[in-house]
């Protein structure tokens, strides 16, 4: 019995040791699952920017927690109907959303060498902010701008991460992540209509101290 404590004790001192702690940040490319009120949406730049843990769980495995603070969202255009001194006209406009979450990612990662590795694993995500953003294309004018409303917005976000690393020295490595997400961004979403998600390919680049 003093054995297996001895064994388990070291195995743990073992695994603290060889844990890693590092800093990482990069762009975001995000999107969200189609909204019909948009006839044509585009990706939104943002960045993410966090600190990670990485920890052995064997030979060719470890786990990575990591704390980000991410920046999701989409833009589009739509038309729609102006009065104008000429009567009623269609005239353009784009729409920009911006959501901000703190995240805690949990990633598997398989080492598949000592500088590469594969990875996947959930995002959990809070919100801590919902803009939105409408201009006239047509005119040149902001025609709404909200305040944060992201106590109208589903405040947890749920994700499921996929992607891959290399390390070009032991500490400096750069990172490629598509998060699907799993939970719809609205609170009360509507009877009938479908739901929309938050969805983003990440890459950048990280340091392990």
């Amino acid at each position: 019995m003093k054995k297996l404590f001895l064994g388990a004790a070291v195995a743990i001192s073992s695994l603290t040791f060889a844990q890693q702690f590092g800093i990482k940040a990069g762009m975001n490319v995000s999107s969200l699952s189609k909204d019909a009120s948009l006839s044509d949406q585009k990706s939104k730049i943002g960045f993410n920017a966090g600190v990670f843990m990485n920890a052995p769980l064997g030979s060719n495995f470890s786990i990575q927690p990591e704390l980000l603070y991410t920046q999701y969202g989409a833009k589009g255009n739509f038309t729609a109907p102006v009065i104008t001194s000429g009567g009623i006209v269609n005239q353009e406009f784009s729409s920009s959303t911006h959501f901000d979450y703190i995240a805690l990612p949990v990633m598997f990662q398989y080492n598949a060498t000592p500088a590469f590795y594969l990875e996947a694993g959930p995002e959990f995500g809070l919100s801590v902010s919902a803009k939105d953003k409408v201009k006239n294309e047509t005119t040149g004018e902001t025609v709404a701008e909200s305040d944060n409303y992201k106590d109208n917005i589903n405040g947890f976000n749920l994700g499921l991460g996929i992607g891959a690393g290399y390390y070009f020295t032991p500490k400096v490595g750069l990172t490629a992540r598509y998060v699907a997400g799993l939970t719809d961004v609205a609170k009360n979403r509507p009877s009938g209509s479908d739901a929309i998600r938050n969805n983003t390919f990440q890459v950048g680049l990280a340091y392990k101290f």
